[in-house]
């Protein structure tokens, strides 16, 4: 798209020696067209923190200070992954041959096991809270103690009830996985334990932290049975449901001893996945695109019209 990319760290920045989050927003954005975040490790902090950024730059372009108000795009929060989650429904499109066949196929979002800890729930959360809306069959699986945010579960039960879908939550992968058209076997951290180790970094608590890590792996590893083999795939739709994943996968015997997927799965399905992943840019740039021009039909019909090449000679 002829972008020019600035990456930011915080900890490079001057939000480490005391700046203000308004500061910040404005004096990055005198030369930005477009503000990307990614912050998706603290509980009630990160969609929290791109709103703050979000108001400020509206705020300066009211008061004249920016030239124009710069596109926010959420590239994961605490609460959602967007991008990803959209990434995904179009791929689901594509498979299932438009958006209109999506209605009442059933999908299994199901926790898995991971030898790693503190994984987001912005994946799974994410899924929920938009496949509802297509009229789609959503279950939540996981074991006791790895719930999701329940604001986001009501979200995707008001969705269901509007898109004469529904929505609904097991605690067994098997129940799940059972005659589902579409998988996606994802580890996440516990929403109570999210919260808690946000309250333990904001505390600077490092033992703490360790303590919860060790507390978390091991109760990890009372679910290794939550891994999506070629037995499960078996019973699913016609045995042959599609495999989703947001990747990098855990896969059992190649990036892991055990983990979220057989390789043999993972394998099968790989390039399925890797046409997934490749959606997320145009979704990004779609969503840069539809906050830029009022009319993004004609523009489009412009762009149609000039046929230029993507690659120049």
């Amino acid at each position: 798209m002829g972008l020019e990319v600035q990456d930011l760290d915080e900890g490079k920045s001057q939000v480490a020696h005391g700046e203000t989050v308004r500061e910040t927003a404005n004096m990055i954005s005198f030369m930005a067209d477009i503000i990307g975040i990614r912050d998706d490790m603290y509980i009630g902090k990160g969609n929290a923190y791109m709103h703050e950024v979000s108001d400020a730059v509206k705020q300066g372009n009211a008061d004249g200070i920016l030239e124009q108000r710069p596109t926010l795009v959420n590239l994961q929060c605490d609460i959602d992954h967007p991008t990803q989650a959209m990434a995904d429904a179009l791929h689901l499109i594509h498979e299932f041959g438009g958006i209109e066949n999506l209605k009442g196929k059933k999908v299994a979002m199901t926790w898995a096991y991971s030898p790693s800890y503190g994984k987001p729930l912005s994946v799974p959360q994410g899924i929920i809270g938009l496949l509802t809306r297509f009229g789609m069959d959503v279950t939540l699986a996981h074991p006791d103690g790895y719930e999701v945010m329940p604001e986001v579960e009501e979200v995707a039960r008001k969705n269901a009830q509007k898109s004469g879908g529904s929505f609904t939550r097991a605690n067994s992968m098997e129940e799940a996985f059972k005659d589902a058209d579409i998988v996606y076997p994802k580890s996440w951290a516990p929403f109570a334990a999210m919260e808690k180790r946000t309250q333990l970094y904001g505390d600077g608590d490092a033992a703490g932290i360790d303590a919860l890590e060790k507390e978390l792996l091991a109760q990890n590893a009372n679910h290794k049975d939550w891994t999506c083999t070629e037995e499960l795939m078996k019973t699913t739709k016609d045995g042959k449901a599609l495999y989703l994943h947001c990747l990098p996968a855990d896969i059992s015997g190649v990036s892991c001893a055990d983990g979220e997927v057989d390789a043999s799965v993972f394998d099968r399905y790989r390039t399925p996945l890797y046409k997934e992943a490749s959606y997320k840019p145009y979704v990004i740039a779609a969503m840069i695109f539809l906050s830029k021009f009022k009319n993004p039909q004609e523009i489009l019909k412009k762009l149609e019209a000039r046929a230029a090449k993507r690659i120049f000679e």
